[in-house]
């Protein structure tokens, strides 16, 4: 088996819809650190998993400096933006999205997704 990461930062806004009273239904933004992984059984026809700048290009190209909220059709949290990654990601099994020094959330396929 072959693996990849590919790690990269993004400066974007959201806000989050709760049920719950919360600073974080305000507008508000981070600099989230993403840590995308991708495998794969064989290497692609260029001799990769994936190439480091498509995976860049699907996550960072579409949410860098951009309000989540108007890109994703979905209650932007960590977790949820974690499992949208490794929906888009060829390849992916496991996406890390970092939003703060302590706030740390992923998401991995696990062995009966990845049938």
């Amino acid at each position: 088996m072959y693996y990849i990461q590919k790690s990269f930062e993004i400066s974007a806004s959201h806000h989050l819809k709760l049920n719950y009273s919360s600073k974080c239904t305000q507008v508000h933004g981070h600099n989230w650190h993403v840590t995308v992984y991708c495998k794969a059984r064989k290497l692609n026809e260029n001799g990769m998993v994936a190439d480091f700048g498509h995976i860049k290009q699907l996550i960072h190209g579409r949410l860098d400096h951009q309000d989540i909220n108007q890109v994703l059709p979905f209650n932007p949290t960590a977790e949820n933006i974690a499992r949208w990654i490794v929906d888009e990601v060829p390849n992916c099994y496991k996406a890390v999205v970092q939003e703060s020094d302590n706030n740390i959330a992923w998401y991995e396929k696990d062995d009966d997704e990845s049938k």
